[in-house]
């Protein structure tokens, strides 16, 4: 924790230090001791921090039991009425289009 000294002589937190202090918080976690010797070799090995590896491995259980989300799949329906009128059953687009604007504009 970062403090300030004021123009008075006064101590106090800055603001920016004081956001820190929420977002990096301490725990304590019980760790065979085996386990522990493990991940401080493989941290060593891979010049990493055991602290990166834990976040590492976290991150990795969190992600794979992480509910999945379904991909959204747009269900057909059938048209009311068996679909295009008997006169656009061909599916002409442009004709379709035309007879829309009929009369309108240019």
């Amino acid at each position: 924790m970062a403090l300030r000294a004021t123009a008075n002589g006064r101590r106090r937190l800055t603001t920016a230090r004081a956001s820190n202090i929420v977002s990096n918080m301490k725990t304590t976690i019980d760790v065979a001791d085996a386990l522990l010797q493990e991940a401080r070799q493989v941290a060593t090995r891979d010049r990493t921090t055991l602290k990166e590896l834990v976040q590492e491995g976290l991150r990795r259980v969190l992600d794979e039991r992480r509910p999945q989300r379904r991909s959204f799949r747009l269900r057909m329906i059938e048209p009311v009425g068996g679909g295009f009128q008997p006169e656009f059953a061909d599916g002409d687009w442009q004709r379709i289009r035309d007879v829309i604007y009929e009369g309108r504009g240019t």
